[in-house]
Parts: C-alpha cells; structure tokens; sequence
C-alpha cells in the first residue's frame, strides 16, 4: 500500500503524522478522531469542490470576537476577517439577534413587492454618507457593477455623451470583483487569463499619480472607479492628497469620482471611509463586506439623486437585493459600527500595531505599509510558508500577490490581543 503523509498539529501542541493505516492505529483514538476530521473535510472539499481558492489547511468551525476554532478545537486569532467582512468581529451578539428576529418574521419578497426593512435601510445608509439616493446589492462584484451601469448612464443621460462611447477610467493593480466585466480591466493575469473577450470601455492609469488622472480624462470619460488603499494589490497607499486632488479633477471636468469602499470603508481604516482621511466627499460610494456584519451578503452603491435617479423601472435589478433579511442585518452591523465606535478603535490600536510592527527587523522584509487596523508586510521571498508558520503559531493570516502578508484583525480585537499577535510575528520572523 503507498504510503500517504500528512502532518497535523492537534489541540495539545503535539503534532501527528500519519503513514498509512498501521501507524495510524498506533494514536490515541482521541487523536484520531480530531485529526481525521480536518483530513476528512479537507479530502471532501478537494474532491467536490472547484479549486479557485488556495486556503489554508485548517477547517473553522466556530468562532467568536476575532478568535477562530478549528474541528479540533485549537483557537486561532483571525488576522483576515474575511477580507473585512467582519469588522465587527464573528458572530456578534446584537447582529444575531437581529438575524434571528428578522428570519422569523419574513426573509424575502423579491423587489416585486415592498418590504418594511428596506426604505429604514436606505434612509439610515444615505444618511450616514450625506448622499440622497441608495441601490442594495448583494456582493462587492454586483455593487461594482451597478456603479459601472449607473455611471455610463449617467454619461448619457446628464453629459450628452454619444452612445456606446462612455468610458470609465480605473487604476493599474486594482481588484474591483471577479465579474467578466470586472476581470476585463485587471492587470493581474491570473485574474484574466482563460475569460475573454471582455468588455471595453475601461482604461487603466497608474494608481496615485493625479496627473495622470487628469492627462487620461477625454470628453468620452463618465467616471473614475478608484480604491482609497489597494489592498488585494498588497496593501498600497497612495500619495497623500492624491484623493483630494482625484475629487477637484474629477468635479472639474464633470466626471463622476467612484470610489470602492468595499474593503476599506465602515470603520478599516481608522475613519468612517477611508476617503474621509482627505475630507472627500465622492460622487458615488460603493460599499460591501462590513455592512454585513459576516452575516449575510449586502452590498450598496449610495449617492445622488441625479446619479441613481439613472435607473426605472426594469433598467436593473437583483432577486436578493434590498431583501428584508439582509437589510435588518445591515440596520445592526451599522448601528454596532458607531455604537461602539470601532473606526476609532481602528485608529488607536492600528497606530500602536504598526509602530510595534514596524520595528520586527529581519532580511525578507522589504516594508511594512498601513492605516488603521490594516497592513501589509512585503517580503523579499514567497509569503506562504510564513502565513503556513504563523498559523501553527495560532494567527491567521494569508498572502496577497505572493509576497506581501495581509494583516486585518476584526475592530473588536483588543490591545493584549495585537500584543499576543505580534509576540507570533517576531516568532515567525525569528532568526
């Protein structure tokens, strides 16, 4: 019989190896069954599910605050928070309340009929961003790409622009979402590769550099999609003021400033919106994840009413879209996020965290760059195997453009907890 090696490291710190069927007879029966259902689930997912992911092999099964358990029962702090979805932290007490009292009451009516969640959600997110007007989505992707539909429309309904001749500029290393449409302007290939053709209308410019924002800017030219920091890209920040100078462009030459807050916004960066830094007020907000709660999927483009005012009746639309569910989610992930001040919370512990983080001094560290409770660290080699280090130091973190390790613990995470997180870095880092 071939022998087939696995090495896993149980509950108690001790790690298992298995060989085969004899030397597995050889553990404790408890041993086995912990070790048998990470190997199980990860061999079902394998066989059954498509693999475009490449997770770390440990198996959540619970979770709470920003600690994560695995079906072994080891804990694990949560340096992801599902690409900050949970801001809030896991399965926050008040969230699941409103979860609960919403689902029993009604979960979804499609828009064909109105819903007593839905206009309470509109007017408290259009509010909270001083805009007039908000379209509920479902994911970060749709959310993008009702902004795209909203944009173009725009173009030719308010600017007179011909039709089918809109164009929306975008940055180089932007992630907006995997949608055809979206793929098509990335300059990653892995996200490209294998899914043309694409749809034009998109041209990209280099991130930070307003010159070349207004160089790039045609009478064609309806919107620049733009994120405050790209953090699939490796967490990078652009220039200061370049914000403020991308929103007195783009007000100048009439040309909308959609900005994707999907990751930075509700509180990741140490302020509301991550455009808050530079006091800008974009056109269009695009926002996702954290108006979630880690619940249930919401996303939302708001802004003004002469920007969604675009759209009637039939023009667009989603089954799930502003269904009473994840509108009664979103009510309590907002009202959670101001109530306990989480974006402040951001700002204190994330200024502390990348001071003390900024100091691990070691060879494959090219820089460490951040804002609020998010970083990246660049290395000299492959990420992986220091994310792969780290978890079995018990910190959850993953790599993003192979060589830069995100870090984004949910906002809930206290002090004494960064504190045992950046004990696991320098451990990790140790010479």
């Amino acid at each position: 019989m071939a022998r087939w090696y696995t090495s896993l490291r149980l509950n108690d710190g001790s790690r298992v190896v298995r060989w085969g069927l004899a030397e597995a007879r050889e553990l404790s029966a408890a041993a086995q069954v912990r070790a048998g259902a990470t190997l199980d689930l990860l061999e079902l997912e394998d066989r059954w599910g498509a693999h475009n992911y490449h997770p770390l092999p440990v198996v959540v099964a619970n979770a709470r605050g920003p600690w994560v358990y695995d079906v072994e029962g080891r804990r694990y702090l949560d340096c992801l928070s599902a690409y900050s979805a949970v801001n809030q932290g896991h399965c926050h007490p008040r969230i699941l309340r409103a979860l609960r009292e919403q689902a029993e009451r009604v979960t979804l009516t499609s828009r064909a009929y109105r819903n007593d969640q839905l206009p309470l959600f509109c007017r408290e997110l259009a509010q909270l961003c001083g805009m007039e007007m908000v379209l509920p989505m479902n994911t970060g992707a749709e959310a993008v790409e009702t902004a795209i539909k909203a944009a173009r429309r725009w173009g030719y309904m308010r600017r007179g622009i011909p039709a089918g001749k809109a164009e929306i500029l975008v940055c180089e290393n932007n992630f907006h979402g995997r949608t055809t449409t979206i793929v098509g302007f990335s300059s990653d290939k892995g996200s490209r590769e294998g899914f043309g053709p694409f749809t034009p209308g998109f041209r990209a410019i280099p991130h930070g550099s307003a010159e070349a924002l207004e160089a790039a800017i045609t009478p064609h030219t309806c919107a620049f999609l733009v994120e405050p920091v790209q953090c699939e890209a490796g967490v990078l920040i652009p220039p200061r003021g370049y914000l403020r100078d991308a929103a007195r462009i783009c007000r100048d030459r009439e040309v909308l400033l959609m900005v994707d807050e999907i990751q930075t916004g509700l509180g990741r960066t140490g302020k509301l919106f991550a455009c808050c830094h530079e006091d800008v007020q974009p056109d269009v907000y695009i926002l996702g994840k954290a108006l979630s709660g880690g619940f249930y999927p919401v996303s939302a483009v708001v802004s003004r009413r002469d920007v969604l005012g675009v759209f009637d009746p039939g023009s667009h639309g989603s089954t799930f879209g502003g269904n009473p569910l994840g509108c009664a989610v979103a009510r309590e992930a907002l009202r959670v996020l101001l109530d306990d001040r989480l974006a402040d919370r951001a700002a204190r512990l994330g200024s502390w965290f990348l001071e003390r983080l900024r100091a691990i001094d070691h060879p494959d560290i090219v820089e460490v760059r951040g804002v609020g409770l998010i970083a990246g660290i660049e290395l000299r080699c492959p990420a992986r195997p220091y994310c792969e280090r780290l978890q079995e130091l018990g910190m959850l973190c993953k790599e993003t453009h192979d060589h830069v390790i995100r870090i984004a613990p949910p906002l809930v995470v206290e002090r004494e907890e960064l504190d045992w997180a950046l004990e696991r870095l320098r451990a990790a880092f140790a010479r």
